[in-house]
């Protein structure tokens, strides 16, 4: 069995923020693979369903993003499952906007979603570590993953939970490389070995012209040829 907790805050103010993009993920994998409907325990909202052999729970925690170990502990003791059972999705200032990394175990770099978690459950837990992008300076932090994300981000955000989504049953079987793998296809598909054709003026461009055939006949050949 596997709890996969997603990260954020709670209530529709917060629901598009940067900070959120947890809770966007296992939104999205509830809704992919047929999860049952949401419901109230462990101080959040949990559904059930499963991922290819495995059971999973999904798991956001209704405490705010400082206190999310609180649920995550309460979770796992009823559960009785090891913080090696958890994967913790969250957003990451490190990474660039669309960028995913699997990382197990390690520190909370500053976070305070997963520094509670760290506080509540040790630090070997898993990790899905989800791009948002730096706003540039430190002091500006606080404010921009408190933000929605912008109508520029969409396109990237829906191709990243895509692969998310279609990854999970591997995710959940243990196998990161697999995972990667499907959300690299939705957020850097592999190009056509095909160049596109060419367009002059917004129209394609024409089929090259076929060379005229040779003249094969010989010289006395076409000279009765003309007096015919």
């Amino acid at each position: 069995m596997r709890l996969f907790v997603g990260l954020g805050n709670p209530g529709a103010k917060y629901a598009g923020n940067r900070h959120n993009i947890g809770f966007m993920a296992v939104d999205r994998i509830a809704e992919d693979h047929g999860f049952s409907p949401w419901r109230t325990k462990f101080q959040g909202e949990i559904c059930e369903g499963r991922l290819g052999r495995e059971k999973v729970v999904l798991l956001k925690p209704g405490t705010f993003m400082n206190r999310s170990g609180q649920a995550v502990g309460e979770a796992l003791r009823f559960f009785k499952l090891e913080p090696s059972d958890v994967v913790v999705f969250h957003d990451e200032l490190d990474l660039a906007p669309g960028k995913a990394r699997v990382k197990q175990g390690g520190g909370h770099a500053g976070h305070n979603g997963l520094r509670s978690l760290h506080a509540h459950i040790g630090a070997d837990y898993g990790r899905v570590r989800l791009g948002i992008g730096h706003p540039g300076h430190k002091d500006k932090v606080a404010a921009y993953v408190l933000n929605d994300f912008a109508k520029a981000d969409q396109d990237w955000l829906d191709d990243l939970l895509r692969g998310i989504s279609d990854g999970a049953v591997a995710l959940a079987e243990g196998d990161t490389g697999r995972f990667m793998n499907a959300v690299a296809l939705r957020v850097a598909p592999p190009r056509s070995s095909k160049p596109a054709p060419e367009e002059h003026n917004g129209r394609p461009a024409p089929a090259p012209e076929t060379e005229p055939e040779t003249d094969s006949r010989s010289p006395l050949q076409r000279l009765a040829d003309k007096f015919r």
